[in-house]
């Protein structure tokens, strides 16, 4: 198959689903947010913590942040719902959204009050969805599609299965001219002798020297905790050690197989986005997973591919999540949150490939609207990285 069912946006790309975008450019405007948007089928909400008193580039990520997601192709139009005393200028969101092509109007708390606010918000957004309804899906090639891969919860079969198998789906899509993200900077370290092979270009090996400096820098500055009575390595959660993981350099060799063997052609801060050109890209985020998604989404992410040990809820606001197991019994105790069980592998039922083919084939399928679990739940996640302190 070389295409699939897409909504082709202004600038070129193509989204897989077709949200209006409920957005509070601070924590004090988010509850009128939800309000909003629950009361509007059609529409999601990006719902985080952040957009006021924030300095330098902890302020400057949160703007990339907000703006990238109301950039996503997944979006279709975007509501701002400001304040109106915030740092995030909600005017400028609107401004920006609105130069790239894309339908955008803000409400201001502070002009109506909440009950106002809510009621103003939702006649904007009803007559969004409307108009955005009239949008049908069209064949968009593959090379349109843009993968984000995370893994959380992992143990002992993320390595050997689960991870690995995502690794076969982006060397499909990389196949068709596709594009993949891969985060977690946390979990490339040990590993990254690996990934500096597979640059070409000195500035990105440099650019990509200073990510993971940072983060071993930050790990240095603590001690081990204690957690639940064991000694936990930074780094490595509670659950990764009791799910079999013992270093870093463990986890990481079997995180980074989520990128397949596909060439790295950039390097990316936090929520920027990734180039047109096809390949993987290595983005800044931490180990934390719905900081990583939120980051990958607002690079441009379409459809997320979420490996699991132990298993997760997590789901996103705006783009699908398809959870991954390799624990047979997690796929059995979570069943209502996996959507797809690669522990074939480890019991010698299905090659590697067989498997990669399956999760490729149900990457096809959400990608031309079938729900996620993590969608069918209602499973909304959004929050943005924090790299500063607050004053």
């Amino acid at each position: 198959m070389e295409t699939f069912k897409g909504y082709l946006r202004s600038d070129g790309s193509a989204g897989v689903r077709n949200h209006v975008l409920v957005l509070p450019s601070v924590l004090c405007s988010a509850n009128v947010a939800r309000r909003i948007s629950s009361a509007v089928p059609g529409s999601v909400v990006a719902s985080h913590n952040q957009g006021c008193a924030q300095l330098g580039d902890d302020f400057k990520q949160t703007r990339r942040t907000l703006i990238n997601t109301a950039l996503n192709p997944n979006i279709a139009a975007v509501l701002v719902v400001g304040l109106g005393c915030e740092r995030v200028s909600p005017h400028e969101l609107r401004d920006i959204i609105q130069d790239h092509g894309k339908p955008a109007e803000v409400i201001m708390i502070q002009d109506y009050g909440t009950v106002e606010a809510i009621e103003r918000g939702i006649a904007i957004v009803k007559d969004m969805v409307k108009e955005v309804s009239k949008i049908e899906r069209k064949e968009v090639s593959l090379s349109s599609l843009v993968l984000g891969m995370e893994c959380g919860g992992s143990d002992f079969s993320s390595g050997l299965s689960a991870n690995p198998v995502v690794g076969q789906v982006a060397d499909f899509l990389a196949k068709k001219k596709g594009r993949v993200i891969l985060s977690e900077t946390t979990e490339l370290v040990g590993a990254e002798h690996l990934l500096f092979e597979r640059m070409s270009d000195e500035s990105m090996k440099q650019r990509f020297t200073k990510m993971l400096q940072r983060m071993i820098d930050e790990s240095l500055k603590n001690s081990r905790d204690v957690v639940d009575k064991e000694n936990v390595p930074n780094n490595i959660s509670p659950g990764n050690v009791r799910g079999g993981l013992t270093t870093l350099e463990e986890k990481s060799l079997g995180a980074m197989i989520k990128g397949g063997k596909v060439p790295i052609v950039g390097v990316k801060e936090y929520g920027e986005v990734v180039d047109a050109e096809p390949g993987l890209y290595l983005m800044d985020t931490p180990g934390y997973d719905v900081e990583s998604v939120t980051g990958m989404v607002a690079g441009g992410a379409t459809v997320v591919l979420f490996t699991t040990g132990q298993g997760t809820p997590t789901g996103h606001a705006i783009a699908p999540v398809i959870k991954i197991t390799g624990n047979r019994q997690t796929a059995k105790k979570m069943s209502d949150n996996i959507d797809f069980d690669c522990s074939t592998i480890i019991y010698g039922e299905e090659t590697l490939e067989e498997s990669g083919r399956k999760l490729f084939d149900l990457v096809l399928r959400i990608a031309n609207g079938e729900l996620t679990k993590a969608e069918v739940l209602g499973q909304d996640d959004y929050s943005i990285w924090n790299v500063g302190i607050k004053l």
